[in-house]
Formats: structure tokens, sequence, C-alpha cells
């Protein structure tokens, strides 16, 4: 979603630069200008990857709260439904299914597996890299 978005943003302004480059201005001015949409793509990036990183602290959030709850099953379901799939992928892989997985089946499998590890992955590295654009240091970074 995010990617979408910076896409979006970065494909907006980038008429704006091409204006900029063709106008008859001196090179200082020229340069002021482009030098001010930077400053705003970079604003609007940051702005993006704060939005994204609160998603992620939600998400995360939700995942603490299953695994903290009262019940087995609120707190194993996920691990259960990915080796679930673990399992089916391997007998898929190997011939044992009387049918073949489905592309939907396997995309779920995508989701779940690669939205378990970039997930993790990216709410490590999330608030850095929301520090380095709103010019903050970070600890690690």
């Amino acid at each position: 979603m995010g990617i979408d978005v910076f896409k979006f943003i970065t494909s907006a302004l980038d008429p704006v630069e091409r204006i900029i480059d063709s106008v008859h201005t001196s090179d200082e001015e020229r340069m002021q200008l482009q030098a001010e949409v930077t400053k705003v793509k970079n604003s609007f990036s940051g702005q993006l990857l704060q939005y994204e990183s609160e998603i992620l602290q939600s998400k995360s959030r939700i995942i603490v709260a299953e695994a903290q709850g009262q019940s087995w099953i609120q707190k194993s379901w996920r691990p259960i439904a990915m080796l679930t799939f673990l399992v089916l992928v391997v007998c898929d892989s190997f011939g044992l299914l009387a049918f073949r997985l489905s592309d939907q089946a396997w995309e779920l499998l995508k989701i779940g597996l690669g939205g378990y590890v970039v997930g993790r992955s990216a709410e490590k590295i999330a608030p850095q890299v929301v520090a380095a654009f709103s010019g903050k240091r970070s600890g690690g970074f």
C-alpha cells in the first residue's frame, strides 16, 4: 500500500520538476525551486513512513494481545494455520495430495509467511527510517 502511495506522490510531483527545469530563470532560482520540491517529497515520504509505522505497530499490538490471551486457541491459531499450510505445501510438492493446491492457496501462504517475516523486519527498522526522514537520529542508525 505504502509503496503505491509513494509512487503516486513521486509521479504527481515529477511534472512540477519538469516545469521548473523549463522555466527561464536563473540557475540559482531554479535550484531553489527544485530544492523546495525535494523538501515536499521528503516531507510526504516521512509522513508516509510514519503512517506505515503506526499500522505495523497496530498489527503488532494485535498479535501480542492474541499471544497473551486467555484461550489456548487465541494464542495458537496463527501458528497452527501456518503449519497447516506448510504441511499442505510439502505434500503438494511431493505429489501426495489428491489435488493440487490452487493459486489462491499459494497466495494465502505467501501473504501469511511474507506478512509475518516482512512485518517483523519492518517493525524493527521502521522507527529508524522515520527518524532519519524527520531529521532525528535513532540509537542504532
